[in-house]
């Protein structure tokens, strides 16, 4: 069985981090491990405390996994500390670790700032350069690349920027905020555009993270990086499509939308009893999707190449 590790912090109400990666490496069929940078309490309205490990203590975790179950594939999410970032990237190159992935947590979706000037500068020159892809939002694609992102055409020359500087492909993110889910992959000169539809579920909490380790799961298992770009795409728009409805903020996708099984099934008085429960509290039940009609709606994600040109696409 193939195996992808996560290096990402804790989200103690189970819908980013390190529980989110695990998830998705699980239902994309790899064996998930995770080296935890920190401990956070938090929900979906938010985070009211965060607890930093020690860089020893990653370092650790790390010497244990990489000399008992070696990963085929790594994911890097948010680490918030210069000395961390400078830990990781010394036990990555010591153990020669392959198909790295990072997600550059640096800046929210709305702009605010996510870690501390001299962690940015440690992931810049620490990590990104090891990277076999990066996944930015807008917001940290500008920060990246030092140029505004307004339009298309910006997006493939600010990746062209980073994929450039940092000798990684990027895969810009442009959902948050420029267009409908289209995802720009840029590498070695050439780009490719992953089409997606836009859906109309509030429940985005995690769709970072959850990316990143679809994408690093594919690679862990063989596919090419295209191939392992669009995979994910699939994924995180069937576990969006199943409008999962949990919480009393932004909720979590549900990751395990394509699984089936004696083991996944409800007991029978179930039902019944949620609807009593539901007509003694009056609390209406969400409408929900079935998980078929997700998976039709996750095949919908279409991918189109081009070039810096504007034709052909990455090789």
């Amino acid at each position: 069985m193939r195996t992808a590790l996560t290096i990402a912090g804790s989200d103690s109400s189970g819908g980013a981090g390190i529980q989110a990666d695990i998830k998705t490496m699980i239902c994309n069929g790899v064996y998930a491990m995770s080296a935890i940078t920190a401990l956070t309490a938090q929900n979906t309205t938010g985070v009211t405390g965060i607890m930093d490990v020690s860089p020893e203590f990653l370092g650790e975790q790390l010497d244990n996994i990489f000399t008992d179950i070696r990963p085929d594939a790594v994911k890097i999410g948010m680490v918030s500390s210069a000395d961390l970032i400078i830990k990781i990237a010394e036990k990555l190159k010591e153990y020669h670790a392959e198909h790295i992935v990072v997600d550059p947590v640096m800046v929210a979706t709305s702009g605010a700032k996510l870690i501390a000037d001299d962690a940015v500068a440690a992931l810049k020159e620490y990590l990104l350069p090891m990277a076999e892809i990066l996944t930015p939002n807008i917001p940290e694609t500008e920060v990246l690349s030092g140029m505004s992102v307004q339009t298309e055409e910006d997006m493939i020359a600010a990746a062209k920027i980073i994929s450039e500087t940092y000798g990684c492909a990027v895969l810009c993110k442009g959902g948050h905020q420029l267009n409908d889910a289209n995802d720009l992959l840029y590498r070695d000169g050439s780009y490719r555009w992953f089409y997606g539809r836009r859906i109309d579920n509030p429940n985005t909490h995690g769709t970072g993270c959850t990316l990143s380790s679809a994408i690093a799961s594919n690679l862990a298992k063989g596919y090419s990086l295209d191939a392992s770009v669009e995979r994910a795409k699939q994924y995180i728009s069937g576990a969006l499509a199943a409008m999962l409805d949990l919480g009393r903020g932004s909720g979590p996708m549900h990751h395990g939308f394509d699984i089936r099984s004696t083991f996944t099934a409800e007991a029978e008085n179930a039902a019944a009893n949620d609807a009593v429960s539901d007509a003694a509290g009056c609390v209406a039940e969400p409408e929900k999707t079935d998980p078929e009609e997700a998976t039709e709606m996750a095949e919908e994600s279409m991918a189109v190449e081009g070039t810096a040109a504007g034709k052909g696409g990455c090789q």
